[in-house]
């Protein structure tokens, strides 16, 4: 927003794109960060639906998380099974099936559900922090889902903790 908030309708444009553009989903342009700058809304115009609603044209320059096939995130477990585990990026959600897991590593169910190492040296579980290269990806008009491996060098389990990076 520039340093202008004159009128009631700047202000009114600058709280709806917070509150409604802000942490939303694009699958065109990807997860809306924040908002760093928006141009004057103009005067609008009313609709003609009997409604006496007014319609604003607003461009706006924003921070965005897209993710793209190849990269490598680093993301926190949210859930382990079986098939293998849940885990969140940001806002971005990622699953990493157990055939994309270290053949050294097995599903451990005694206790916490964990992914062990042979060595019993490592170990993944619910809110530690992972090392992911996406390899697939889901786009929805309003929504990423992807598919993580950690079968590579210097991929895998960064740190124990309680899931801050």
């Amino acid at each position: 927003m520039t340093a202008r908030l004159a009128t009631p309708t700047d202000r009114l444009a600058l709280v709806f794109i917070d509150t409604q553009v802000e942490g939303t989903c694009s699958g065109r342009y990807g997860f809306i960060v924040m908002v760093t700058r928006m141009e004057d809304p103009g005067m609008g115009e009313v609709t003609d639906d009997g409604t006496a609603r007014a319609k604003f044209h607003i461009k706006y320059d924003c921070i965005v998380f897209r993710p793209f096939k190849g990269e490598v995130v680093d993301a926190v477990v949210t859930q382990v099974n079986k098939f293998g585990f849940f885990a969140e990026a940001g806002p971005l959600q990622l699953f990493v099936s157990n055939a994309l897991i270290t053949d050294d590593m097995q599903f451990d169910s005694s206790g916490e559900n964990c992914y062990v190492s042979e060595d019993q040296q490592i170990r993944i579980q619910r809110d530690a922090s992972v090392r992911v290269r996406i390899v697939g990806m889901r786009i929805d008009a309003n929504d990423i889902f992807c598919i993580g491996t950690i079968k590579d060098d210097y991929l895998g389990l960064i740190d124990f903790g309680s899931g801050g990076l």
